[in-house]
């Protein structure tokens, strides 16, 4: 007599601080034992792509471009190389509402510790964002190096990283034959296949005023979800809450919007995104948004009026 020895999907979870976030990985499968070796296997490419991208390490390729800054090249990895080349492309995409050299931003001016009781003045904020411009990063493809124009420039891969990591991931386990899974870094997370009960993943949208509330849900599967908001972090000053997104532009924060959330087949887009439609605003970043094939976004404004692109019916 044959017996059906086939046991029932489940998905297997793990929690994790990796590049300074928390991620969750989840991982679809019938044995735990399998489900927790490809889960490690997934933690172990993070944090590979951690070690590439950070600025806390000196011996990081961001930290010896950083050095280098106004020098001289650098060489390094075609994946640093490549995702510099990418980030740039979307400075130019968004007209530098997201720049990698963000990180040039001079410190005093914002430190969001609570003590701060008033904005620096139009000004004293425009000079201390003057290095902020991605078309000061030189790229040489042949030698696959990278060069900050100015001393005293930075890139930072805070903007991009962890969609980057969370696609990479994925990537990873659908080769290891994993045929559903989410990784979520910190709400930057990117799905693939069913639930183990055949039906899609459903998301929360995160509520600006309450991110354990969600106002909305989206049945996803196969996409990206990415999303910037000011409930993260922020300041408030006479009364009035100061988000921690600056314009590159004005070094001044960024006002009107609560939250954006980004749709997109990518983890790295999505993340990538979601920032530079905070500071164009409601109309200029839904217009942009529509002109992006398989990019879908929504907004929340300072007084919870919802917006989204064309292609998003929120139920």
């Amino acid at each position: 007599m044959l017996t059906n020895t086939k046991q029932a999907l489940t998905a297997f979870k793990r929690t994790q601080r990796l590049m300074g976030n928390t991620f969750e990985i989840t991982v679809v499968a019938e044995d735990e034992n399998w489900a927790q070796e490809k889960i490690d296997l997934a933690v172990a490419e993070i944090s590979r792509i951690e070690k590439l991208l950070t600025t806390f390490d000196e011996n990081s390729q961001t930290n010896q471009i950083n050095r280098q800054a106004g020098i001289g090249a650098v060489k390094v990895d075609k994946e640093v190389f490549d995702l510099i080349q990418r980030a740039i492309r979307i400075s130019g995409i968004t007209d530098g509402a997201f720049d990698i050299t963000y990180g040039s931003i001079d410190k005093r001016l914002w430190n969001f510790d609570r003590s701060m009781t008033s904005l620096p003045d139009e000004t004293t904020a425009k000079a201390m964002v003057k290095l902020i411009n991605y078309r000061n990063v030189i790229l040489d493809a042949e030698n696959c190096s990278v060069m900050l124009k100015e001393k005293g420039m930075r890139i930072g891969f805070g903007g991009i990283g962890k969609g980057y990591a969370a696609e990479m991931a994925k990537a990873l386990l659908k080769r290891e034959d994993v045929k559903s899974g989410i990784v979520n870094a910190s709400g930057d997370l990117a799905t693939w296949g069913l639930q183990p009960d055949g039906t899609p993943w459903t998301i929360g949208i995160a509520h600006p005023d309450n991110a354990h509330l969600p106002f909305s849900y989206m049945n996803i599967t196969d996409m990206a979800v990415a999303t910037s908001g000011n409930y993260e972090k922020y300041i408030t000053i006479d009364g009035k809450k100061y988000s921690h997104t600056i314009n590159p532009k004005t070094g001044l924060p960024v006002t009107g919007i609560k939250s954006v959330t980004i749709i997109s087949p990518n983890a790295e887009i999505a993340d990538a995104m979601a920032t530079p439609v905070t500071i164009m605003g409601i109309r200029a970043g839904l217009n942009m948004i529509d002109q992006i094939r398989y990019l879908g976004c929504i907004i929340i404004d300072d007084h919870n009026n919802i917006y989204t692109s064309k292609n998003i019916n929120l139920q």
